[in-house]
């Protein structure tokens, strides 16, 4: 071995024990060299600099001792002209020597020689190599003119009653304050307000050129009239504001000349500084200025941060923003990056917004502008996506970068956002409230096909109003559905409830009947107090605590209402007021509620919640059905219904949907149904198309379906299936026509195939795509059943053919992305509209769900130029808007009848979350987004005439909490309506009429096209079926529309029977041709043409609407479907599970002796 290799080096000396005791030694031969830096900054002249001038705060001390030493100067003049006392001569004698007192010439001496210094100084220090720049600068000429004489005249006495003038310091003065404002900005890290300063300029100017006018021509006068200085000061402020009265004039020509000279100076400066003020002015209109410190600390104030600002979105938050009393004192504060529109300038004029908005022009991800709007003062930030955007991703990446700019700046502040995409809505987890708008669309626009109107519900739930639209009408459906309109969400605590506070230790069933039985209110929901999930109709089983939150739907919140008792003795005078209560006809409720000026008034009877005597709880015998009982189906009394428990029984809870079997599946199918149907099996989504989605029990297939067999129509190796019809679907299809497969359609698909819905009422969904879906969406919907996409477009005819549209109970028409911003406003729905008015014409049975990109474009959704009642429904949309309703658009009948939605209608759901934080939580449990263990689902069922026993709102009320523990919250109801012009009015009623007659007891009429029937219950006194008031209303229909009243009275008999034949024989010509049109595009298509033989008109002549929560003396209808609560099935399944199946066998046997519980999974 080497002995290099073996020889050890010694140790450093840091780590020997005798350099650790002795410190370290250098080494003999260390040539290190230590550096120092900044030395130039150790100089005395860099030290005085970074005093004098580099630091803002030593910097802005000295300018402020400088003003203040500029303001002595001039103060000590005026004490000097004040003491002097002058006598009259001729000459420049007077001009020349002043009268100067030896201590005042003392102080002067001294403020001039400091002075002096300071601004030698300041010169030394800011020298740049070019002196004579510094020498003739104006500040140092006037100081020197100020300054050195008063130094002179130390050395030589003769010389110290010399006239100095010192009033010229004022100009000093304003630019030392000029200096200082400018350090204060620099020293408080504030962002400079030019605005402010421009001001500061433009006074200061003037109030120099007023005392130097002042004080000059006072001192020239010593040689002519003597002015004292107020009389100087009278004069120039008369000169300089144009007046000129000539009562004080100079006498001599310097004074003269003075005057000319101020004069034209004022002339040059003042136009300058007024001009560079106006433009500043004009500037900060468009940027909108800033929000003040103190009024952040002192007033509450909202921000509003958007990419562009749109008068619809404007009104829109504002209106809702401000429906509720306890936010009039916010101000709301609107930071946009654009410049403020014209229409949106015109709003925020009216003095109604000026005092409350503040719009400024900046970016949320400038810290200078979120200081600007006092973001970390505010009560919230709502940050809206820019959702008329061609590349809606691109605008959830800016909403994004908006929303971390605000949590990274204001911590504090509570998020309110809004984005567009599913896939975005990881990233602003952190948020308080987020809404997503593809998810609650989607998920809306399914319910809509299951649910009817589903969308209109849950509009009119998120907006504010009292219920007031359409009270003025003669209309009787257009006043109660304007009144039950008002209802929303509200919560309160149980223990503080006069609602609910004495149902406590009794279950939510029996609190949610007595409580709607008693108040008119509808308890949907509660939220313990241990825990944060809001459960919807937790059930029987659930035992309501004093700590509950309670959930609610009323006109108006219990701190808003006014209890009013009626005594049982004036309930006996009335006569047979029980009677009249339910046999008479639909009108607005004795329970019902009066919104007068934000204060309810409620009427409540003091019955007793016990159950009808007469058949001994005969109504429990029903199973499954609301069928008749057979103790009480003759005879006058009333069928009775089973009392509700005050705690659960399970013997008597029944697991099956009463009117039918929506939420159970046969153990064994029928023949015809195949093998299929048990194929099905219950689990969890294996792919998720996105991040954040709520995992949700559904129907699967065993086996994934392969992509090919996805396709509808092109066969495979699988199958050879090319059209809807070769399927054989027993039920009928849902079609979807979207222009991309994105992540949000699988919210589409989720809620039609939860596990609460029956397998036998599963709908096939098809999708009908502009874009070949990819890979990922394919996998991710390859494991539900009956879901199928096919490549076409809406406006294709063929492709509606091979999808299977004849076959379809359901057409949803989703907004595209690449039609939702168009260079005229409000004619991104141009195409949409149109195509959709197309099918309508071809397909005239099938329901057709349309989304818009704008709101008001729905009054062109099925158009009809002709009809007086659309005519006249019209004008009493512009009369609520007059009136100042957010819901002026709630009576156009397709929105109504669910048939068209507006993303858009939904901000108000974000809007809302501020006052009520549980707002988008109900709504997405309402639209199964979220599953909540324990919570129950949006369902419906249909009332049919042999359901009408129950009679009324409040006894189904009873009759769902007494069997099926339901909630019902809402009705869908349908009316047979005439749509004609105004030459047919008065021949179609006699046909109905006589139609009515010859028809049975209840008037219904069937349409074979979607298997539902609608029809008004003719049998019994109900006003708004009577054909005298039915004529009434047409006329007040005619009497809106028409423009001259005196020309259509004239029109003869034979004119109108003459115009009708016309026009029936047109209808029937045009409906002839419009059918061969798709007969001959199908037999083209090799398509079979019998099943649109079977599409009628039957959806043109009804029009439907929504009550929510009506009051319980509402009566039912025919074909009304009910909105209900379901309880979650799957919430008491370990407890109860065995003994629900033995005490539930021979109740269920005859109502389907084939079902089985369906929370076994």
């Amino acid at each position: 071995m080497n002995d290099r290799d073996t020889e050890v080096l010694p140790l450093p000396p840091r780590y020997r024990f005798r350099d650790l005791l002795l410190g370290d030694q250098p080494f003999p031969n260390d040539d290190r060299v230590q550096v120092e830096f900044y030395v130039n900054e150790n100089t005395c002249k860099e030290r005085l600099k970074l005093f004098f001038i580099k630091n803002q705060r030593s910097s802005l001390r000295i300018r402020l001792f400088n003003f203040s030493l500029k303001l002595l100067t001039c103060l000590l003049y005026i004490v000097r002209v004040l003491l002097d006392n002058p006598d009259q001569g001729i000459g420049w004698a007077p001009i020349l020597w002043v009268e100067r007192k030896m201590t005042l010439w003392v102080i002067q001496v001294i403020v001039a020689t400091i002075s002096f210094l300071e601004t030698m100084l300041l010169i030394y220090l800011s020298y740049k190599g070019n002196i004579w720049e510094q020498v003739f600068h104006v500040p140092f000429v006037l100081e020197m003119i100020n300054t050195l004489p008063f130094i002179i005249t130390v050395f030589w006495p003769p010389l110290r009653n010399l006239f100095i003038p010192v009033f010229l310091n004022c100009w000093l003065a304003k630019h030392a304050l000029e200096n200082m404002i400018n350090d204060f900005h620099r020293a408080i890290l504030r962002t400079q307000s030019a605005m402010f300063n421009q001001v500061l300029i433009l006074f200061c100017t003037l109030l120099c050129l007023v005392f130097t006018g002042t004080c000059g021509i006072q001192h020239l006068e010593r040689a002519g009239g003597n002015l004292n200085l107020l009389t100087s000061f009278y004069f120039c402020i008369v000169t300089f504001s144009t007046v000129g009265f000539g009562d004080v004039t100079p006498k001599i020509w310097p004074s003269q000349l003075l005057v000319v000279i101020l004069i034209c100076v004022t002339l040059v400066v003042l136009p300058l500084q007024f001009e560079e003020l106006v433009y500043l002015w004009m500037e900060r209109q468009k940027s909108g200025g800033n929000y003040s410190r103190h009024r952040a600390q002192t007033e509450k104030h909202v921000v509003l941060c958007v990419s562009s600002l749109k008068i619809d979105l404007l009104m829109d938050f504002l209106n809702e923003f401000y429906a509720h009393p306890r936010l009039q004192d916010y101000y709301v504060v609107i930071l946009c990056p654009s410049e403020m529109d014209v229409q949106v300038r015109r709003v925020l004029q009216i003095p109604l917004w000026s005092q409350r908005v503040i719009y400024l022009q900046g970016s949320a991800l400038k810290d200078q502008d979120l200081m600007r709007a006092k973001m970390d003062n505010g009560e919230a930030c709502f940050i809206l996506s820019s959702r008329n955007e061609v590349d809606r991703t691109a605008a959830d990446h800016q909403t994004i970068l908006r929303a971390w700019a605000v949590k990274d700046f204001a911590p504090n502040c509570p998020l309110y956002v809004q984005i567009l995409k599913p896939e975005n809505k990881f990233h602003v987890k952190f948020a308080d409230h987020v809404v997503c708008e593809e998810e609650c669309k989607y998920a809306m626009l399914a319910l809509n096909c299951i649910c009817p109107a589903t969308s209109t519900l849950i509009t009119l739930l998120v907006h504010t109003s009292r219920g007031q639209e359409g009270q003025e009408s003669p209309e009787q459906w257009q006043r109660m559905y304007g009144r039950c309109s008002g209802n929303e969400v509200y919560h309160i605590r149980m223990g503080d409830s006069k609602f609910f506070r004495e149902y406590e230790g009794k279950s939510f069933t029996y609190a949610a009947f007595h409580a709607h039985k008693k108040y008119g209110v509808c308890l949907i929901g509660m939220k313990r107090e241990d825990n944060k999930s809001i459960l919807l109709n937790p059930g029987p089983r659930h035992i309501l605590a004093a700590s509950d939150t309670c959930f609610y739907i009323n006109i108006t919140k219990e701190e808003n209402s006014a209890f009013i008792f009626k005594q049982e003795e004036k309930q006996k005078r009335r006569g047979l007021a029980g009677q009249a209560l339910y046999e008479g006809p639909s009108r607005l409720p004795v329970h019902s509620i009066i919104a007068s000026m934000g204060t309810v008034a409620m009427d409540l009877q003091n019955t007793d919640c016990r159950p009808s005597q007469g058949g001994g709880g005969g109504g429990g015998s029903s199973g499954g059905k609301l069928t008749l009982p057979t103790e009480n189906g003759s005879g006058s009394r009333r069928p009775s219904i089973a009392p509700v428990l005050e705690l659960a029984d399970s013997s008597a809870l029944l697991p099956c949907d009463l009117l039918s079997d929506q939420s159970e599946d046969e153990v064994t199918p029928s023949e015809d149904e195949g093998l299929s149907v048990v194929e099905y099996v219950k689990g969890y989504p294996p792919n998720s198309p996105y991040i954040g989605s709520s995992p949700t029990l559904c129907h699967l297939l065993p086996v994934k379906a392969p992509f090919c067999c996805l396709r509808l129509d092109k066969g495979c190796k699988h199958n050879s299936y090319e059209d809807a019809k070769a399927y054989g679907f027993k039920n009928k299809l849902i079609i979807v026509s979207a222009e991309t497969a994105g992540n949000g359609l699988y919210n589409f698909i989720v809620p039609l195939r939860a596990y609460y819905r029956s397998r036998r009422e599963l709908n096939p969904i098809v999708l009908l795509l502009d874009n070949k879906p990819d890979h990922h969406f394919l996998e991710a919907i390859c494991c539900f059943p009956m879901v199928y996409y096919m490549e076409g477009s809406v406006d294709n005819l063929d492709s509606l053919l091979q999808c299977g549209i004849i076959y379809a109970d359901n057409l949803v028409v989703v907004d595209k992305e690449s039609t939702m911003s168009a260079e005229e406003d409000y004619m991104a729905d141009a195409k949409t509209i149109v195509n959709v008015q197309t099918m309508f014409r071809l397909f005239p049975s099938l329901s057709i769900t349309t989304e818009l990109t704008h709101p008001s474009n729905m009054r062109f959704m099925q158009f009809r130029a002709k009809d007086s009642y659309s005519l006249a429904l019209s004008k009493l949309e512009k009369q609520e808007r007059e009136n100042g309703s957010n819901l002026a658009f709630m009576f156009r009948l397709p929105f109504a009848a669910g048939r068209v939605f507006s993303i858009s209608m939904l901000d108000t759901l974000l809007y809302q979350s501020f006052v009520k934080d549980y707002m988008i939580t109900i709504t997405r449990l309402l639209l199964g987004l979220d599953t909540t263990p324990g919570s129950g689902y949006l369902c419906a069922m249909k009332v049919t005439e042999d359901d009408l026993w129950i009679r009324t709102y409040g006894r189904l009320f009873q009759k769902l909490c007494s069997s099926s523990a339901e909630i019902p919250i809402g009705i869908y109801r349908t009316e047979c309506h005439v749509f004609s012009s105004e030459s047919q009015i008065s021949v179609n009623m006699e046909d109905r009429e006589d139609t009515r007659e010859a028809k049975g007891p209840w008037g219904t009429r069937t349409a074979s096209g979607s298997g539902s029937t609608h029809g008004r219950h003719g049998g019994s006194a109900d006003p708004a079926e009577h054909p005298l008031l039915r004529r009434k209303s047409l006329q007040w229909a005619r009497k809106l529309s028409r423009k001259s009243s005196k020309q259509a009275g004239k029109a003869p008999a034979a004119t109108e029977w003459i115009t009708q034949q016309r026009l029936s024989l047109y209808r029937r010509s045009e409906r002839q041709e419009l059918s061969e049109l798709v007969k001959n595009r199908m037999k083209h298509l090799g398509l079979p043409t019998t099943g649109y033989d079977e599409m009628n008109d039957h959806h043109q002549n009804t029009l439907s609407y929504v009550l929510i929560n009506p009051p319980p003396d509402t009566r039912l209808e025919p074909n009304d479907i009910v909105y209900l609560i379901r309880s979650d099935p799957l919430a008491h399944v370990g407890s109860s599970s065995q003994s629900r199946k033995s005490s539930c066998s021979n109740k269920l046997s005859s109502c389907n002796p084939e079902t089985r519980d369906e929370t076994q999974l």
